[in-house]
């Protein structure tokens, strides 16, 4: 099942340590080749030898422990397929989300551009800490949260290292499953800017979590992916750095005809202003100050019906198109009239009004409408987790 791949199995000092053993077992019945790198305190709850014979390789520990002038952790990260953390403590998910890198794990990590999974196990506390569930949700790694039960510190709650057979079908998924080869997915995030004059501008509260997360994922699935965005971002596929409303539309159209999706997951503004002042508006005496607005234009409803201008008739058309709505009050009416209005194939609708969903938020709770009249509900769960599921849907 996974012969020819290469696992990177990092251990770190956690009681569920022991429980790694069998999973290294189980890549090995695979045919994977497997590499072990331990935390310095992970050796507390077990030991190098036994690892050693289970993965019949060398382990790792030291950090600067290098051979034939190629450092550890970039040899690591070069050799692998993907790494597997676990179990993963609060302590080293921190230093990774933060980039920190002071053991030969945490470096790896940091120089590692395949796929990572990350299997916390912790007090049921420390999981539900702030600061901590913070610093998980920076990561754009596939995690595999933990489970409830009793934990090794007498407490009763959620923390317990998810099972190993998950673990080890996250790893073949991830390894085997590219539903996406060969389709050219283009992705819209952010939020557009619209000039007032060089200090000031219109825009609004889209943080391009749920745009980034489906460019990540579709990643992950083999897709080729050019991500359109207004945000900063740093990633290993194809980024466009875009501003306003008709910076985005020129970028999308350019994408258009070789795209085999194009999900517009951007909250783009539906006004800009008429002139912009070449000049800082200075203050005035008046109270009032008035703008002129003029609509932008409607991307998706362009692009739609771009499609259907140039679909042979009777014929499957391309590219299949994937709006969003985002919506603060009869969310389901609104996204009705809007997929009719539009002319996509899919529309994904949020409600904004929710602080738990809403924008900035690293979770989402979405309802996917398509243009025959089906409607599915994704439960609230972490932006990637419903990222991956829009893919099942529209991909089914």
């Amino acid at each position: 099942m996974l012969s020819g791949k290469t696992i990177l199995v990092g251990i770190t000092g956690g009681i569920a340590a022991y429980k790694i053993c069998e999973l290294i077992r189980m890549y090995k019945r695979a045919n994977a080749e497997v590499l072990v790198v331990c935390t310095p305190n992970a050796l507390n709850f077990v030991t190098k030898l036994t690892l050693q014979n289970l993965s019949k390789n060398p382990v790792a520990v030291e950090e600067f422990d290098v051979k034939d002038f190629n450092p550890e952790h970039i040899s690591y990260a070069d050799r692998a397929d993907i790494m597997v953390i676990a179990p993963a403590t609060a302590n080293t998910i921190s230093k990774i989300s933060q980039g920190i890198c002071d053991n030969l794990l945490t470096s790896i990590a940091c120089a590692f551009t395949k796929p990572v999974i990350i299997a916390p196990a912790m007090n049921c506390n420390m999981w539900e800490n702030p600061i901590f569930q913070e610093n998980l949700h920076k990561m754009h790694y596939e995690i595999l949260e933990p489970e409830s039960g009793y934990l090794a510190c007498g407490y009763e709650g959620k923390g317990r290292l998810c099972s190993l057979e998950k673990i080890f079908d996250k790893t073949v998924e991830l390894l085997t499953y590219k539903p996406l080869n060969g389709k050219k997915i283009v992705i819209t995030s952010g939020g557009t800017i619209e000039d007032i004059d060089p200090v000031r501008y219109i825009s609004n509260y889209s943080s391009g979590k749920m745009g980034l997360a489906l460019a990540d994922i579709a990643k992950n699935l083999g897709a080729d992916v050019t991500l359109i965005t207004t945000k900063d971002v740093s990633r290993k596929y194809n980024v466009v750095k875009v501003k306003s409303a008709l910076d985005m539309k020129e970028a999308v159209e350019k994408e258009f005809e070789n795209s085999d999706c194009i999900i517009m997951a951007a909250a783009v503004a539906d006004y800009r202003v008429k002139e912009i002042s070449p000049q800082k508006m200075k203050k005035t005496s008046d109270d009032e100050i008035t703008l002129t607005l003029v609509k932008n234009p409607d991307i998706l409803k362009e692009i739609c019906a771009r499609k259907k201008a140039s679909s042979p008739a009777g014929l499957p058309s391309c590219p299949l198109i994937v709006g969003f709505c985002a919506e603060s009050e009869n969310l389901l009416e609104n996204a009705k009239e809007k997929i009719s209005k539009k002319g996509c194939d899919f529309l994904i609708a949020n409600d904004i009004s929710r602080k738990d969903i809403g924008f900035s938020s690293d979770y989402n709770e979405v309802t996917i409408l398509d243009k025959n009249g089906g409607m599915k509900k994704l439960e609230r769960a972490d932006k990637r987790t419903i990222a991956g599921e829009i893919f099942k849907v529209i991909y089914g």
